[in-house]
């Protein structure tokens, strides 16, 4: 039995000897409800008083059986609350050093700011990617959502440099910043940027204005919740299929479907093969949508005969096993 529900089974021990105790003497000794419970409550405290009335023996008979179940009682829940207190420090102990013990091993991972609506979002979205990140807020309250939804986490100010350190921003990969103040937001970013210049940032914004700040801060894209929200309301109406269309390959936990993007590394074995070639689809039942050229936008539904070359990122749709086969083709 668990300690919580053990606790309220004590609670309701002690209710019904009170109860029980109060009933007893109002019947036994034909006292009021008043005087009853008042006997109870010094019988069971075991303070000394001098009784209400003169007890009959039966009454008295009546006193020690109560006597002996209230302080059992007593003791029982005495020692459930020590063993409350006891795991729950045990608990944040062990807690706070598998924290810390995980920030410290963090490496080539992600630094989400904000545990809010949009914030929790993305970091639900990166864990079903089992993608490494921790969370920043300084909320208690979000702080506690993100313990319970089992992520690394730290309480505290995003804005502060010693923060960002503390969450690894040298070791990280990328930063996203999704507090809806865009004071906040900006500031960030020139922190995280000052701390690691080769982070890549992406910034909420929550006004044009705001995204030309957060781009000169440094942001490396900047993207707005509500426009983004519009558009897609607007094309679920339009285009309902569509969008079911683009949920899927966002990320389907039904079919396994995502999309992709993967980096061709120098020394991979497709570097100089064409799209044909290498068969993607054959053998990993993946679907080039399409590939970005170093220094150039990215091209959609590239030809078959367009050639694979180091540096190139191409964006795929397939299974996630087939994926992870083909990243280990491409180093990426």
């Amino acid at each position: 039995m668990e300690l919580e529900r053990k606790f309220r089974f004590v609670l309701v021990i002690l209710v019904s000897v009170i109860i029980f105790g109060t009933m007893g003497y109002a019947i036994i000794e034909r006292w009021t409800l008043l005087d009853a419970l008042y006997m109870t409550f010094i019988t069971l405290s075991t303070v000394g008083f001098r009784e209400v009335y003169v007890l009959s023996p039966s009454g008295r008979v009546f006193t020690m059986i109560l006597i002996v179940v209230g302080v059992a009682g007593a003791a029982y829940t005495i020692r459930i609350i020590g063993e409350l207190i006891v795991e729950g420090e045990i608990k944040r102990l062990l807690g706070r050093r598998k924290m810390e013990k995980g920030l410290k091993k963090l490496a080539d991972h992600y630094i989400v700011c904000g545990f809010g609506r949009v914030g929790a979002r993305i970091a639900k979205e990166l864990g079903a990617r089992k993608v490494p990140f921790v969370v920043i807020d300084k909320d208690p309250q979000r702080i506690e959502q993100a313990e319970k939804d089992g992520f690394l986490f730290i309480q505290g100010d995003s804005t502060s440099d010693q923060t960002l350190i503390d969450a690894g921003i040298e070791r990280a990969r990328a930063l996203i910043t999704a507090v809806a103040n865009e004071a906040d937001a900006v500031f960030i970013v020139l922190s995280a940027r000052q701390l690691n210049p080769r982070l890549f940032i992406t910034a909420r914004a929550e006004s044009e204005e705001g995204k030309k700040k957060l781009l000169r801060a440094g942001a490396n894209k900047v993207i707005s919740p509500y426009k983004i929200g519009a558009i897609r309301m607007a094309l679920t109406t339009l285009r309902p299929n569509l969008v079911d269309f683009m949920q899927v390959i966002t990320f389907d936990k039904e079919t396994g479907l995502t999309i992709e993007e993967i980096q061709i590394k120098p020394g991979s074995p497709l570097i100089r093969s064409t799209l044909r070639d290498c068969a993607m689809r054959k053998e990993f039942g993946i679907m080039v949508a399409g590939i970005k050229k170093v220094g150039k936008d990215v091209f959609l539904n590239p030809s078959p005969e367009t050639k694979i070359e180091a540096g190139d990122i191409l964006i795929v749709i397939g299974e996630k096993e087939g994926l992870e086969r083909l990243a280990e083709l491409t180093g990426g």
